[in-house]
C-alpha cells in the first residue's frame, strides 16, 4: 500500500508550486563522462530556500493551519535547511517561530533563519540534543513542536520526487541522502505512487552511521556522535517513522567518507558551477562510489541543497576536507 496515492502527491505539489517554481533537472554531460552512465541531477539547491525543505514547510504549515487553528507558535530543532523552511512559512502565517541549534551550528545557516522570521536558540552539542531541548520546551512554553519528520513533511517533500520522475520516468536508481529521512520516504512514496521500479539508494557518511545500521540490522540503532561536516545527515538516533518506510522501501544504504562527499562538491563546482553543500553532494559521493555497478543505467542524484558556509566551501575547493571534532 502505497504511503500516498498519486492524487495526495499531486495537490501538495499543487500547494508548494503556488510558493515556489518547480526545480529543473538536468544532465549533465561531464558528470555523465564521470559516473560512466545517464546522471540526472536534480537541483534542489534552486529553491528559495536553498534546500528542498522548504516544500515540507509550505505543506505542513497549511496542515497546521487546518487542524490547529488556535496554535500561536512553533517550536523545532535543526542544523538549517528545515529551520528555514519552518521560519519561512510559519512567520508568513503570523506564527512565533523558537528554533533549537546545537552549539557551533553553521552561521550562515543560522542568519538565513533569522532573516526568515526566526529566534535561534544555541543548544547542545549536536541536533539530537537540541531536538530534545525543543521539546522541552515546547511544553514548558506551550508552543507547537514540530518533529524533524511528520507526514505533511513528506507530502511536501515528495513533490520534488514527482517532478523528477515526472521528467525522467525511466530512471534505475535514485541516490538520496538520509538524516532524519523526509527526502528518502518522499522519494520512495513518489515512485510507489507511481507504479514505477525505480531502486531507492540512501546515503550517509561514515562518520554519522546510524541509518545505515538500522537498515541493515533491522532495528533502530543509535550512535555515540555523529561528528560529519555534512549536517544535513549528521544524526545519531534515527527516526522509526521513517525507518519504517525506508526500511522496506530502500534497495540498500551506501556510507560515504566526509573526503568523497568533499570531492563530489568539487565535482559539481568544476562540472556544473552549482554549490553543494555536504549532504547535497552525498547522492553524487555515492554514485561515483558505485559506478561500475551503475555503469550503463540512468540514474538520479538529488542535490539536496547548496547551504554551505562560504569557510567550509573554501576549505573544501583549496583540496581539502572540513573536520568536525
Amino acid at each position: 500500500m502505497p504511503y500516498f496515492d498519486k492524487n495526495d502527491l499531486e495537490r501538495a505539489a499543487s500547494l508548494v508550486h503556488e510558493h515556489m517554481p518547480p526545480t529543473p533537472q538536468f544532465v549533465w554531460p561531464q558528470l555523465c563522462e564521470k559516473a560512466g552512465t545517464t546522471v540526472w541531477v536534480k537541483h534542489e539547491n534552486h529553491t528559495p530556500t536553498g534546500a528542498f525543505k522548504i516544500r515540507g514547510g509550505i505543506t505542513f504549515a497549511d496542515w497546521l493551519g487546518r487542524e490547529h487553528p488556535d496554535v500561536g507558535g512553533i517550536i523545532t530543532a535543526t542544523r538549517g535547511n528545515h529551520g528555514q523552511s519552518q521560519a519561512r512559512a510559519a512567520a508568513a502565517a503570523g506564527l512565533k517561530v523558537k528554533i533549537l541549534v546545537p552549539k557551533g551550528n553553521s552561521p550562515e545557516k543560522n542568519a538565513a533563519m533569522r532573516g526568515f522570521g526566526g529566534t535561534v536558540i544555541e543548544y547542545g552539542n549536536d541536533f539530537d540534543d537540541a531536538r530534545i531541548e525543543a521539546q522541552r520546551l515546547s511544553q514548558e512554553e506551550n508552543l507547537f513542536m514540530v518533529p524533524p519528520y511528520h507526514r505533511e513533511l513528506v507530502r511536501g517533500v515528495a513533490s520534488y520526487a514527482l517532478e523528477l520522475f515526472t521528467a525522467a520516468p525511466d530512471l534505475d536508481t535514485v541516490y538520496v541522502p538520509v538524516g532524519c529521512g523526509s527526502g528518502i520516504c518522499g522519494v520512495i512514496a513518489a515512485r510507489d505512487a507511481l507504479g514505477l521500479r525505480t531502486e531507492v539508494v540512501g546515503v550517509v557518511s561514515t562518520r554519522a552511521l546510524t541509518v545505515k545500521l538500522s537498515f541493515e540490522s533491522g532495528e533502530l540503532t543509535e550512535t555515540n556522535s555523529a561528528a560529519t561536516f555534512a549536517d544535513g545527515i549528521a544524526v545519531r538516533v534515527p527516526v522509526r517513522e521513517a525507518f519504517e518506510i525506508y526500511s522496506r522501501g530502500a534497495q540498500r544504504i551506501v556510507e560515504v567518507s566526509d573526503d568523497k562527499i568533499a570531492e563530489a562538491i568539487r565535482i559539481y563546482y568544476r562540472d556544473t558551477h552549482n554549490a553543494a553543500e555536504g549532504a547535497g553532494a552525498a547522492s553524487l559521493a555515492a554514485l561515483l562510489l558505485e559506478k561500475d555497478k551503475m555503469r550503463g543505467k540512468t540514474v538520479g542524484v538529488i542535490l539536496t541543497g547548496g547551504n554551505i558556509d562560504t569557510e567550509d566551501f573554501a576549505t573544501v575547493l583549496l583540496g581539502k576536507t572540513p573536520h568536525i571534532a
